[in-house]
């Protein structure tokens, strides 16, 4: 029996190639289906994200052509196309991938936590296609284990190293307390999109969306429960805000120094943190030199970034040896089926010498055999039969010279005790 890993992900297909094997929610279903009749496989988890496609699984012997033909087959692509990006691994390196996987150490962004949920949300839909036994239930629970870990023993997660992460992360450090802020976006692209999720995370209940049109910024306020103004309406709601954070594709400043000095006014100088992540800038670098105001820029982000992602890779170094630690702790739970099944065929090999012996014992007394006699032989018998090939075992081990090997044996037949 072999575990097994195979996909593509970021790193070795395209985004093109990516989407051509990617699995919809509705076709997984049919998909557990097909893959669990096809011969060899036990089990199966299917992964399917925007940056990998993956299948870990459980097969009879250590050969994945048979998932590789299906997997080609099921998404109609030719064999050629697939392989120069599919990697497979098998067993302590499949082990290892899906660790490294969950702890978002494969991810496009270094400790990314957003991957940990997803291959969850993959083991749960597995599990509702009953393609989950015992093997690949302990195999991601570990994996579920580990990740826990690396996130509570390491600092891979703490850092921001996205522009609308690092945007949030440097005004919780400013505000201690998000929930309690009150928060002006401006802009509806992708960057601000982001970094309004991250604001919902941090429990921020008042969101204003500024865009230069209103049918764009509905979306977000659908999204986020905000509110929606253009952008002639700032100079009438920026007093209201306490951060402001700017991402648009204007040429020129949206917000300047005299704005904000009316907005202060407003406030009655209550403190304003402004973050502009937009080139050109949106906010006017005199902004910076206002009392009470506190100005950010995209390249004071950069800076930040830059000093996380070293951090992270230093966390990444701590989180592998983390990996490598509980990779040992599984294939020792391994190796220990190996007894359980090795202990159970001994078990059924005895038992069934037992009823052998004992249906002859039972036949010899119905046919008038002298009771006593009949007991005698089937004792004689059975030990003999008991003590053959462990006999066998302590002669040859003996021949070898392998003293070690010899108290191992003695020790499991109970011979070193007094």
């Amino acid at each position: 029996m072999s575990l097994f890993a195979l996909g593509i992900n970021h790193q070795t297909a395209s985004v093109a190639l990516r989407e051509k094997v990617a699995f919809s929610p509705e076709s997984l279903l049919d998909a557990y289906q097909q893959l669990l009749a096809q011969p060899n496989v036990l089990e199966a988890v299917i992964v399917s994200t925007c940056n990998r496609t993956e299948i870990y699984g459980h097969v009879e012997l250590e050969n994945c052509q048979t998932v590789i033909d299906w997997f080609c087959g099921f998404h109609q692509i030719a064999q050629s196309e697939l392989l120069k990006s599919l990697y497979c691994y098998h067993d302590e390196k499949a082990i290892q991938h899906l660790f490294r996987v969950s702890c978002g150490l494969d991810s496009l962004v270094l400790g990314e936590p957003q991957i940990l949920g997803q291959i969850k949300q993959a083991f749960s839909t597995a599990g509702q296609a009953k393609s989950v036994s015992k093997l690949l239930n302990r195999w991601f629970q570990h994996a579920f284990t580990v990740a826990k870990r690396v996130r509570t023993e390491t600092q891979i997660g703490a850092n921001a190293i996205s522009v609308a992460f690092a945007a949030v992360c440097l005004a919780k450090q400013i505000f201690s307390d998000l929930s309690k802020s009150r928060v002006l976006l401006i802009g509806a692209g992708e960057t601000i999109e982001l970094v309004g999720k991250y604001l919902v995370e941090h429990n921020v209940p008042n969101i204003t969306i500024a865009n230069r049109t209103l049918s764009r910024a509905m979306g977000l306020v659908e999204q986020f429960d905000a509110h929606a103004i253009t952008l002639e309406e700032i100079p009438t709601h920026l007093s209201d805000a306490d951060i402001v954070i700017s991402s648009t594709a204007s040429p020129l400043p949206i917000i300047g120094k005299g704005m904000v000095e009316s907005a202060l006014k407003k406030r009655r100088h209550q403190p304003m943190l402004f973050i502009d992540i937009a080139v050109p800038r949106d906010i006017e670098a005199q902004v910076g030199e206002l009392r009470d105001a506190y100005l950010y820029s995209v390249d004071d982000l950069h800076g930040i970034i830059e000093e996380n992602k070293q951090a992270r890779q230093e966390a990444a170094i701590e989180a592998e040896k983390i990996i490598e630690d509980c990779i040992v702790d599984f294939c020792h739970w391994l190796e220990s089926l190996k007894a359980v099944e090795s202990i159970r065929n001994y078990r059924n090999n005895s038992e069934l010498l037992r009823d052998e012996l004992l249906a002859r014992a039972i036949s010899s007394l119905e046919k008038g055999g002298d009771p006593q006699k009949v007991v005698k032989a089937l004792a004689f018998k059975l030990t003999n039969k008991l003590i053959h090939y462990p006999s066998q075992a302590l002669t040859q081990v003996s021949q070898s010279g392998d003293d070690n090997e010899l108290q191992i044996l003695r020790s499991a037949l109970g011979l070193n005790e007094e």
